[in-house]
């Protein structure tokens, strides 16, 4: 009769390793000058909140046609940004769309949808027929053609 040998493994505990955590638990995580510069930023925000007044297009009934300047009016307004550079900010954010959808890329922002360019190929002339009489007609061929779509994403569609 043959008899197994079973090895036992006895298991060490892991080697006890240093913790940063624990060393700098009573320290502040953020150095002083860090710490100086996000508390002047929060001030200088407030100020800025509390100094410049609300918009006339966000204080009223929205307009008919929101606009580009409108978008960055409000943005400037609530996130404490002058209105010239947020216009400058959504102007650039505009032209980089454009020449990524000229290089062929699609465009996806989530909740909102997807830019993608689509191309109809040319189609040669053809013969074709008047349903209505029979009669032979010419189809003049057509060129290539690029249309920029618009996709809606799901969040949006059922926030609507």
């Amino acid at each position: 009769m043959v008899t197994r040998q079973v090895k036992t493994v006895r298991k060490t505990a892991p080697a006890v390793r240093s913790n940063p955590i624990r060393k700098t638990a009573g320290k502040s995580k953020v150095a002083p000058a860090v710490l100086k510069l996000v508390t002047t930023k929060a001030a200088n925000k407030e100020k800025t909140a509390a100094s410049v007044p609300k918009p006339a297009s966000m204080t009223g009934p929205l307009p008919p046609i929101v606009t580009l300047k409108h978008l960055a009016e409000w943005a400037g307004y609530n996130h404490g940004i002058p209105k010239k550079q947020a216009t400058e900010m959504f102007t650039g954010l505009v032209a980089d769309i454009g020449r990524v959808l000229k290089k062929g890329s699609k465009i996806r922002i989530p909740n909102l949808g997807v830019l993608q360019v689509r191309i109809r190929p040319a189609r040669p002339a053809r013969k074709g027929r008047n349903p209505a009489t029979g009669e032979e007609i010419r189809i003049k061929a057509s060129k290539a053609s690029k249309k920029v779509a618009f996709r809606v994403a799901k969040g949006l569609s059922e926030t609507i």
